[in-house]
């Protein structure tokens, strides 16, 4: 919104074309989702605390975790407030792409607070039968993959981009419907299986969308894609303002997050924010660097497959417990060590991922 009177103030002044800048805006975004995190944190937090919607800790887990029975949850209001201010303020309102990410995030958002509402507030375990949140999970997330296909311009906007070998491009067709599905709805699952451990999820999501916010920017970007050898979509650079406020968010929850955390952010934040980064991934076509910038969350999910299928296929268990965070906890592992050597491997990964951009 402010980038529309930014721009009726230019003909009153050209310093205000500055504003018309990403890179600006984007820092922008940052710092005005961070500011609103830290206004409304200590509120919420409150809040929570006062009406008893506090986290129930399950029995049959780590002993340590039993002492976070109370601990205000579903913070994943604070995130996705502060990620809207920041986002509908500095961004361009008048790109689709700002407003796929912005709906598939609130989507994602809402059937989390139906989860965590009739667990918290209604006091009924199961939550969101898993049935149910998958199938509305499923219609946004096709929802959203097919409003992409039909309304793509340009052919880079549904093939599917290999990392580290430029010349590998594989045009999907209708594929691309389906293939953007799976990624947005496994990336939302996944973050959620990862949100187990104070700080755990966040801050490697914060770097993930730090790295896919310079994606966005030189895949919008005609000359700079066309130097890292990268497919240039039109339009796509305005995402990086939605990334931006994702990493300010992100860094204002992990204030209160943070070992031994205030709040938790339940699945309105988890869903939401995995969410997030899938459609951020597709709309830049870096779906394949997203697996691996976001390895945690696959080694996380992973993880709960294996240790599912052995059980039922073998009766025996591979890990202590899953996910993996918790297997590491049993084997005597402090919560501090698990939550900063999972944040290194992650800060390896995406390096690893931006290394793709010149490295083709």
């Amino acid at each position: 919104m402010l980038t529309w009177l930014a721009e009726y103030l230019t003909q009153f002044h050209s310093g205000f074309n500055v504003f018309q800048y990403i890179t600006l805006r984007t820092i922008l975004g940052t710092l005005t989702s961070l500011f609103v995190a830290f206004l409304i944190g200590p509120r919420l937090i409150r809040q929570l605390s006062t009406q008893q919607i506090e986290q129930s800790i399950r029995d049959d887990g780590p002993q340590t975790h039993l002492e976070k029975t109370g601990t205000p949850t579903m913070g994943g209001l604070l995130i996705l407030v502060s990620i809207m201010a920041g986002t509908l303020c500095w961004s361009d309102l008048s790109n689709r792409f700002v407003w796929v990410v912005v709906l598939v995030t609130l989507a994602f958002g809402l059937i989390g607070w139906v989860d965590d509402y009739r667990k918290v507030v209604q006091r009924n375990p199961r939550g969101l039968p898993a049935r149910y949140k998958y199938f509305w999970q499923s219609v946004v997330g096709f929802v959203a993959a097919l409003f992409l296909y039909l309304s793509a311009t340009v052919p880079a906007e549904t093939q599917l981009i290999v990392p580290f070998v430029k010349a590998i491009v594989i045009d999907m067709g209708w594929v691309y419907v389906l293939f953007s599905y799976f990624v947005i709805v496994g990336t939302s699952n996944a973050v959620n299986l990862t949100d187990g451990l104070d700080g755990l999820a966040i801050l490697p999501t914060v770097m993930v969308a730090g790295a896919l916010a310079i994606f966005s920017y030189a895949t919008g970007h005609l000359y700079f894609s066309d130097y890292l050898g990268i497919p240039y979509v039109p339009g796509a650079g305005e995402v990086a303002v939605f990334c931006g406020a994702m990493m300010g968010s992100g860094l204002g929850f992990l204030w209160f997050n943070t070992y031994p955390a205030q709040v938790f952010m339940g699945d309105i934040g988890a869903l939401a924010l995995g969410a997030a980064l899938g459609v951020v991934a597709v709309v830049v076509r870096q779906e394949l660097v997203l697996v691996i910038m976001g390895g945690l969350f696959v080694i996380e999910t992973v993880s709960v497959i294996l240790q599912v299928g052995s059980f039922k296929l073998t009766g025996r268990r591979i890990f202590h417990m899953a996910p993996l965070h918790h297997h590491y906890e049993l084997k005597g592992w402090p919560e501090p060590r698990v939550i900063v050597r999972f944040w290194i491997i992650t800060f390896i990964l995406v390096l690893v991922g931006l290394a793709s951009l010149k490295i083709r």
